[in-house]
C-alpha cells in the first residue's frame, strides 16, 4: 500500500499554516511521540487527544496526517491491517478523519474491501466522507460498487454534484439503474432526488427511453437535459 507522497507533502504545509503558536507546539510534540511509538495505540491516543489540542477546522486533517506518519514506519505490506485497525477502533468523527483521506493514504487501491465496508454505514456524514469530493471510488471501484455508491448517495439526500469521476462512470446500465429509481419514486409518490438527472448520461438513453421521460411531469431541473 502506497500513499500519495505530493499531496501528503501539501497537507502538511497546509495545516502548519494554519496553527497558532500554542497549536503549532503540541502538533510538534505528537509528531515526536509518534516516531517514538509508532504503533497503533499511540496513533489512536493522539488522534483523540486532537479534538482538545486543535481548533474544529483542521482537527480532521490532523488526524489524517498522525495516520500518514504512522503507516511511513512500517513496511508498506503491513499498512493495509494498520489502517483497518485504526479504522475499527475510530469514533465516527475518526472514521471521517480516515475516508476523507483514503485517496492519498492508498494510491494503489488496496483499501478496496475496507471502503465498501465503509460505505455500509448509515451514518450520512461518514458515507459522505467516502463519497463526495474523494477520487477513490472512482479511481478503485468496480462498475456494481460504483452504481451502489451513486445510488445510495441519491437516497441519503447528498449533493450528487461532489461525487468525483461520475461523468466518467456514466453507462446504459447506470442509465437503467436510475431509471429505474426514478419509476420507484414517482410510483410511491415520493419527491424525485434532485441529482438524478446528472446520473443519466441522456446522449446513450434510447428514442423510447427519451420520449417517455418528457411525457412525465418531471420537476424544472430536468427540462435543460430533455430539451
Amino acid at each position: 500500500m502506497n500513499m500519495r507522497q505530493d499531496c501528503l507533502t501539501e497537507h502538511r504545509q497546509n495545516l502548519s499554516q494554519q496553527l497558532d503558536n500554542t497549536e503549532q507546539q503540541w502538533w510538534q510534540q505528537a509528531q515526536q511521540r509518534l516516531v517514538q511509538q509508532p504503533d497503533a495505540d499511540t496513533a489512536a491516543l493522539l488522534s483523540g487527544q486532537c479534538k482538545r489540542q486543535l481548533k474544529a477546522p483542521v482537527v480532521a486533517l490532523a488526524r489524517a496526517l498522525l495516520l500518514a506518519q504512522v503507516l511511513e514506519t512500517c513496511a508498506a505490506a503491513e499498512r493495509l491491517a494498520l489502517l483497518r485497525q485504526l479504522f475499527l477502533w475510530g469514533d465516527d468523527l475518526e472514521k471521517i478523519a480516515l475516508l476523507n483521506a483514503l485517496d492519498w493514504l492508498d494510491s494503489d487501491g488496496q483499501c478496496l474491501a475496507l471502503a465498501l465496508q465503509a460505505g455500509r454505514t448509515s451514518n450520512p456524514q461518514v458515507f459522505a466522507a467516502l463519497a463526495l469530493d474523494s477520487a477513490y471510488p472512482s479511481r478503485h471501484y468496480p462498475e456494481h460498487a460504483f452504481h451502489q455508491l451513486v445510488l445510495k448517495a441519491l437516497g441519503m439526500g447528498l449533493d450528487i454534484t461532489r461525487l468525483v469521476g461520475l461523468a466518467q462512470r456514466h453507462s446504459v446500465s447506470l442509465n437503467q439503474l436510475a431509471l429505474d429509481l426514478l419509476d420507484e419514486q414517482l410510483a410511491a409518490g415520493r419527491s424525485v432526488s434532485p441529482g438524478l438527472p446528472r446520473v443519466i448520461a441522456f446522449n446513450l438513453l434510447s428514442p423510447a427511453q427519451l420520449q417517455r421521460l418528457r411525457g412525465l411531469c418531471l420537476p424544472p431541473e430536468w427540462h435543460t437535459y430533455l430539451n
